[in-house]
């Protein structure tokens, strides 16, 4: 029986995650900040789908927490055999108005932990000759939108040229980059959603089945709805100065403070 690591899982995408895979079979190690949480979804999973779940309490802006997930993916006795890099956080208002520490926190944990996790992943997963790893990217990517924009955009980047590199080793590499998903990503944020249309809330099991059936095909990048597809194609022919306008009025009204996707 194969086994997934995913992070930021107690809610959203990578519960999302955590679900469709533990019908599927898959045994879990679940990672993130709130242990209390993850046990309780760790028993939901077991009970229903007879799969075994493992918690991992880690706080991916930490070195320490970083270096608990890297140990866990390098284990070649109880090998990880698909690594989803899900933990993301949005924060309060615009450049210059978010205080620097929240800046490069979420600069360690969209694009450090990202790098390390991965690397401490696929370097087992290459060895062995099969393997799989998600990075869970956004639509934001691609439009001009602060350092929650740039980082997305890293992980887009790094995650198709590792995808390169490691051609024809038998580990796949993808990174998703779904629209606006209904989670508690928002919420948790405190960021307004009423300016957004209802036509671009995404279900997230549907995202999740989409991005696992774009792996198996080999996709390095996945785009889980047509609606989104759609958008990415005007956006590339839209001005970016146009892009950066429409980007900065959606979503603004923020709280402090940040949880998994």
């Amino acid at each position: 029986m194969t086994t997934a690591l995913i992070t930021g899982t107690t809610a959203g995408i990578g519960a999302a995650f955590a679900r469709r895979l533990a019908a599927d079979g898959h045994n879990l190690v679940l990672v993130s900040r709130d242990a209390e949480r993850m046990r309780e979804q760790a028993t939901e999973l077991h009970d229903r789908h007879r799969v075994e779940v493992e918690v991992l309490p880690a706080d991916l802006a930490t070195d320490d927490g970083i270096a608990a997930v890297e140990e866990r993916l390098g284990r070649r006795k109880d090998p990880v055999d698909l690594l989803v890099n899900n933990a993301g956080f949005g924060h309060k208002g615009s450049y210059l108005d978010v205080p620097m520490a929240d800046e490069l926190a979420m600069l360690k944990v969209h694009c450090e932990a990202v790098l390390r996790l991965t690397s401490a992943a696929a370097e087992p997963m290459r060895e062995r000759g099969r393997g799989g790893v998600v990075n869970v990217a956004s639509v934001a990517a691609f439009v001009p939108r602060g350092t929650y924009g740039a980082s997305k955009a890293w992980v887009v980047q790094f995650t198709q040229g590792a995808a390169k590199d490691l051609a024809g080793s038998g580990v796949r590499l993808m990174a998703l980059c779904p629209g606006f998903v209904r989670t508690e990503f928002h919420q948790r944020a405190g960021m307004g959603t009423d300016n957004i249309p209802k036509w671009m809330w995404l279900d997230a099991d549907r995202v999740v089945a989409t991005a696992l059936a774009d792996l198996s095909r080999g996709k390095t990048l996945s785009v889980p709805d047509p609606r989104y597809k759609a958008i990415m194609g005007v956006m590339k022919l839209t001005p970016q100065s146009l892009l950066g306008g429409v980007s900065s009025r959606t979503g603004r009204k923020y709280g402090p403070k940040y949880g998994a996707r």
